[in-house]
């Protein structure tokens, strides 16, 4: 499999790979940042990725780890690979993190969604009238540009070497009709479609469940082909998002996914499900403000 190539994992690795240098050199962050004449911030948000690293710096640093020759300059390479601009880099002002940068490298994705469809599932009219609705503070040209970075990511899902991608949709997901009678249909449709992708798997964790393992929120687990690339978790929320990379976090998520969709519909069962809502939408069961009689 081609590694999709994506500036943001490659930050990444590079902080990790740093990281492990400094500490078989039994450097502290400290004492590379007064030789650097830096903060010690700068760093830790290199070797974390959040910091992008120039080439000289990291040079620099392999130079007080003792690291010469091919190995440091792979790393330089690495370094300025890592510089590139992505094809989100356009969008970067109304992009908030790491995310599309991470998925653009991830290998598979697993996702629990409580409220709305996923970003690579939904139709152009879904998302911007959910956008529009959960952001009324954002002006209609940062609606639709945010809605050109979700319909350009869903290329992840056709393109020569896709994405796995596994969602378990609650119910309450189809039940709340954003954007009017047709567009929720629509995108309903857009569901049972994309369902028959053979790197598609989507269930629907039904309401007569109950109490469930993912009732604390909406998550996302990114994992990637190479091995020193560990797995990340994203917990979304309205100020962009949180990121958990620690193993008992993703040990713990994994846990949660594994038990959500076990108790989920199958999937040729949630197709089915999901055919039936486009015939009879459940949120025409009852008058908008009626109590349950």
């Amino acid at each position: 499999m081609t590694e999709r190539r994506s500036p943001t994992i490659r930050r990444r690795r590079l902080g990790a790979e740093l990281r492990r240098r400094r500490e078989a050199a039994g450097v502290t962050i400290e004492g590379v940042a007064e030789r650097l004449e830096c903060s010690a911030s700068k760093v830790s948000r290199i070797e974390t990725g959040h910091t992008t690293a120039t080439p000289r710096d990291v040079r620099d640093m392999l130079e007080i780890y003792g690291v010469r020759g091919d190995e440091c300059e792979e790393l330089v390479q690495i370094a300025r690979e890592a510089r590139q601009k992505g094809w989100w880099h356009a969008y970067s002002t109304v992009l908030t993190g790491a995310y599309v940068g991470l998925e653009q490298a991830a290998e598979s994705v697993r996702a629990y969604e409580q409220q709305v469809m996923p970003g690579l599932l939904q139709t152009e009219e879904y998302a911007k009238a959910m956008i529009r609705a959960a952001r009324p503070d954002i002006t209609t040209d940062e609606v639709e540009r945010r809605v050109r970075v979700r319909l350009n990511r869903q290329s992840l899902l056709t393109q020569d070497d896709p994405i796995d991608l596994w969602v378990v949709l609650d119910e309450a997901v189809l039940s709340r009709p954003i954007g009017g009678d047709a567009v929720m249909c629509a995108q309903l449709e857009r569901l049972v479609e994309a369902a028959e992708l053979p790197n598609v798997t989507l269930q629907v964790l039904p309401f007569e469940v109950g109490a469930h393992a993912g009732m604390d929120g909406t998550f996302t687990i990114l994992s990637f082909s190479e091995p020193s690339d560990p797995a990340v978790v994203f917990a979304e929320n309205a100020t962009g998002g949180l990121f958990l990379e620690k193993s008992e976090e993703l040990r713990k998520y994994m846990f949660i996914f594994d038990h959500i969709r076990a108790a989920a519909l199958r999937p040729e069962e949630s197709a089915a499900l999901i055919r039936n809502l486009i015939k009879e939408p459940l949120w025409k069961s009852r008058q908008r403000g009626s109590g349950w009689t």
